[in-house]
């Protein structure tokens, strides 16, 4: 009997080989979902990009490039409204966000389930119903302009907020903040207290302990909160299209229109994916930036 055959036969070997297997078994399922529902599509939708044709006619695969021309010149407005507005809101987000986490983290004590709760709490209500009451908050009646308007009289009567870019900001600031918020926290969540005890030992003050310990540690949390709201803000039509006017339209109403309303196919794919490669060259250069070996290190 050879080496081989006696390691095959030897008991436990079969185990053995199960459990090298175990890693790609367990895999296997999520990788089977990305190719049906992602992969797949998106393939769908390139080749879609590249046709020609109409929905009565059908389409047809042409190799044209004119949809990704009219991609790229038709809608400036569109396209830099998204970069606008997913910009702001994604600063606004860390902002407001990194003393949120920050404080939930190191000042949250006994209380540190119930502020993360408080956190999450909004994605138990429908994303729809979140944005209409940005709605009715800022309407020209609401309680905060119609208590400046009325009570305080700080504002003229004819002053508004909704349907310009500050509600538009303001929405989508709102439903994307607990994105920005939960990844700071974990990241700020693993600083060792220690090392910030350290910094003061050293005769740092707080504000340089903050600069040179507690930042950069956090700096995983701030790329994966950043990645995290910018990539949904940028595509989000919801907001735009509830708060927002049609000279606030974003990118997400251009394609959602081309796809269900003038039922343009190809100009809708090719959107979406000069949309999908500009947010990847986006986060690669951001990576690049912050550094992305201190990141994973």
């Amino acid at each position: 009997m050879t080496t081989l055959q006696a390691t095959a036969t030897r008991p436990g070997s079969w185990r053995r080989r199960l459990f090298a297997l175990a890693p790609y078994l367990l895999l296997a399922p999520g990788l089977l979902w990305l190719l049906y529902f992602f992969v797949w599509p998106a393939a769908q939708m390139f080749l879609m990009s590249i046709s020609s044709g109409t929905l009565d006619r059908g389409f047809r695969v042409t190799g044209t490039l004119k949809p990704y021309t009219d991609a790229l010149t038709k809608f400036p407005t569109q396209w830099g409204n998204s970069l606008v507005y997913g910009g702001i809101s994604t600063t606004l987000d860390f902002l407001i966000g990194f003393p949120v986490a920050y404080t939930i983290a190191f000042r949250g004590g006994r209380y540190k389930n119930l502020l993360l709760f408080l956190v999450i709490a909004p994605f138990f209500t429908s994303f729809l119903i979140r944005t209409i009451s940005w709605k009715i908050l800022l309407g020209d009646e609401g309680p905060v302009l119609g208590f400046l308007k009325h009570t305080i009289g700080i504002l003229p009567v004819e002053y508004s907020v909704l349907y310009t870019p500050v509600s538009v900001i303001a929405g989508i600031t709102y439903n994307f903040l607990p994105f920005m918020i939960l990844p700071l926290y974990v990241a700020l969540e693993k600083i060792d207290i220690s090392l910030l005890e350290a910094a003061g030992d050293l005769y740092a003050s707080r504000w340089q302990t903050f600069r040179r310990v507690t930042f950069p540690l956090a700096l995983p949390g701030v790329f994966a909160g950043t990645i995290l709201t910018f990539i949904p803000t940028m595509g989000d039509y919801v907001n735009a299209e509830l708060l927002g006017s049609p000279q606030t339209r974003m990118i997400g109403n251009v394609i959602q229109g081309r796809f269900l309303q003038l039922n343009d196919y190809p100009v809708a794919s090719a959107l979406s994916f000069v949309l999908m490669a500009g947010i990847l060259v986006a986060v690669f250069v951001y990576a690049r930036a912050l550094g992305t070996e201190e990141l994973t290190g």
